[in-house]
């Protein structure tokens, strides 16, 4: 079934999502990682075909595993983003109408280890995505996920917008700036007259803040560490505890791309093919330490300590995402603050953990659930 047409006015919700979505050939890349197997639970939920394109899982456990996330597909790609080849089969097999692109090297500390890596990943493996939609010549929407640190840095602590110049002071955050000029140059010399080139292909961006959620076992990441020690009975080893960050839930995001995703389906003048922040509420926003400590509490016991390695390289003490454009442009908001993302994410692992091995995917589910009806509650 191809993707409705109907008009979506005001408030993308739950009951247009699944109008557009269901029966829609979508593909994901990156789907083993942890907010790609997200994507294809809620895209599941909604109806639409999946097919996956990645590598196996980034970690054991991960979230994929954990859920049984391989049941929920159409088809299961595993392939190098870096491999053009593969991934133009994969295109050719899943034929989507619908592309997430997730597929990435997602850990600022690996871009120092791999300069050359991340780049190629996040940098030419986007410009490989990119390549296999020019060449197949055929309708598709795209969504293609970079990082609210594609900005280039400044001093003043003013939130981000996505007119701000990009940039990066490291390779990670540098390799996402130059995935968005990538996205921005397609767009320009390929896709932007799509209806007299044939194309109809729509493109855009997505930006999100540090999303958290169940299932994550990244190293290096903050709610995973705490998960690993707190479980262990150990203290959680916080690096930088008075860092700002744009803390959210990752059906936050998710529910932004869905949303710009159907907007890009249903409307023909392309006005909505740019870039797109999704990052939390001012309000939510919270240092490293005040996250930790709250996750204590959610756990149940539990403390925290300072410390460093004394070689870890500087990271930005704030980072702010200012996400009026989506609110004012496509109806979306944040819909969890923080203490409740918190207290889903911690439940999740706990509730994992009390049966190591078993299926995470009701959890998963429920959660998801859970934000579907926070996000019908708000715009009734």
């Amino acid at each position: 079934m191809a993707p409705g047409r109907r008009a979506l006015e005001g408030l993308v919700l739950i009951e247009q999502l699944r109008d557009t979505l269901h029966g829609c050939r979508v593909l994901v890349t990156g789907h083993t990682g942890f907010k790609g197997s997200w994507l294809v639970a809620w895209l599941h939920r909604l109806g639409a075909r999946v097919a996956g394109f990645a590598l196996p899982p980034p970690t054991r456990p991960s979230h994929f595993d954990a859920s049984g996330i391989h049941r929920l597909l159409d088809a299961h790609f595993v392939g190098d983003i870096r491999d053009g080849a593969a991934l133009a089969e994969a295109f050719d097999r899943a034929d989507p109408q619908v592309v997430f692109h997730l597929a990435a090297q997602a850990i600022v500390l690996e871009s120092y280890r791999d300069p050359l890596a991340t780049f190629d990943v996040n940098t030419l493996g986007t410009a490989r995505l990119l390549e296999v939609v020019r060449k197949r010549r055929r309708p598709c929407t795209v969504i293609v996920v970079t990082s609210d640190k594609c900005y280039a840095p400044r001093d003043t602590s003013v939130a981000h917008s996505e007119a701000d110049p990009l940039g990066g002071a490291d390779p990670y955050s540098a390799s996402k700036g130059a995935a968005e000029l990538v996205v921005s140059a397609y767009r320009g010399s390929f896709f932007s007259d799509y209806h007299a080139r044939g194309l109809a292909v729509r493109l855009a961006s997505a930006r999100a803040g540090n999303v958290i959620g169940g299932g994550d076992w990244a190293a290096e990441r903050i709610i995973p560490d705490a998960i690993r020690a707190l479980s262990q009975g150990k203290p959680v080893i916080v690096r930088h505890p008075s860092s700002v960050r744009p803390w959210q839930h990752v059906l936050e995001p998710l529910a932004g791309y869905l949303q710009l995703a159907a907007r890009l389906i249903n409307e023909d003048d392309g006005s909505l093919c740019e870039a797109w922040n999704f990052g939390p509420c001012a309000e939510d926003e919270a240092t490293v330490r005040e996250v930790v400590e709250r996750v204590i509490r959610y756990w149940g016991e539990g403390r925290w300590a300072e410390g460093t390695r004394g070689d870890e390289p500087a990271e930005a003490p704030v980072l702010r995402l200012n996400s009026e454009k989506a609110t004012s442009r496509l109806g979306w908001r944040p819909i969890w603050d923080l203490d409740t993302a918190i207290r889903a994410t911690v439940g999740w692992y706990r509730h994992w953990l009390a049966k190591v091995g078993g299926d995470g995917l009701p959890w998963t589910l429920a959660d998801t659930e859970a934000y579907e009806a926070g996000l019908e509650a708000h715009h009734d």
